[in-house]
């Protein structure tokens, strides 16, 4: 049965989107338009209560949130496909590690920047300069760790593509190509080169391809 996901032109959907086409898995799409509310809408909210994307439905299984949804097809689909998860438990430790990484470190000032610098313009709201600098601040902290970690390592988790290196394309493509802020990632050698090794995966773009940016 084909996998539905909603929102597909929002970063976060993106993220479910490339594990999908990294797993050969097939998909149809729904359009969510937020800047209409229709994630606030009533029908929305009895998939998703807290009104915010992504959400799949893989038959009569319904699953929010993308960390959760693209482990989940990650372990289930795990001998079809790329292999995102490792093939040991300390590799499948190094994944969730870097996931973790991800979204308790990188996601939030990524964020933060995205919201203040391309979406509050267009929602006709203020930006915040100091949420912006201390944004920019705590990026270029992580983004040294990165460079000590990928200086000995071709990707996150170590020497293989994983959902650790895929979680940081959607957000990471705002971050290069949108905010005017591509030098944290260029300023830093191993970074610059894990960026674009893993921005020009098929996988991803063929998302961009059939799936653009709202913003």
């Amino acid at each position: 049965m084909t996998v539905k996901v909603y929102g597909p032109t929002y970063a976060s959907p993106k993220r479910v989107l490339v594990c999908l086409i990294e797993k050969e898995i097939e998909f149809e799409t729904v359009d969510v338009d937020i800047f209409k509310g229709e994630h606030q809408e009533p029908e929305f909210l009895k998939l998703q209560p807290f009104g915010v994307l992504p959400v799949i439905q893989d038959g009569d299984y319904t699953l929010y949130e993308s960390g959760a949804i693209i482990r989940y097809f990650a372990e289930k689909y795990k001998d079809q496909g790329t292999d995102l998860l490792g093939k040991t438990i300390e590799e499948r430790g190094l994944v969730e590690q870097w996931l973790e990484v991800e979204a308790q470190n990188f996601h939030q000032p990524i964020y933060d920047l995205v919201v203040n610098v391309l979406f509050a313009p267009l929602l006709g709201i203020p930006s915040d300069p100091e949420v912006i600098q201390k944004s920019d601040e705590k990026l270029g902290k992580v983004l040294d760790i990165y460079e000590e970690r990928l200086s000995k390592n071709k990707y996150l988790a170590g020497d293989f593509f994983s959902l650790a290196d895929l979680s940081h394309l959607a957000f990471g493509h705002y971050l290069v190509n949108q905010t005017g802020r591509g030098h944290l990632v260029r300023d830093r050698k191993h970074v610059s080169a894990w960026w674009d090794d893993i921005s020009s995966r098929p996988s991803w773009k063929k998302v961009l391809q059939l799936y653009k940016y709202p913003v």
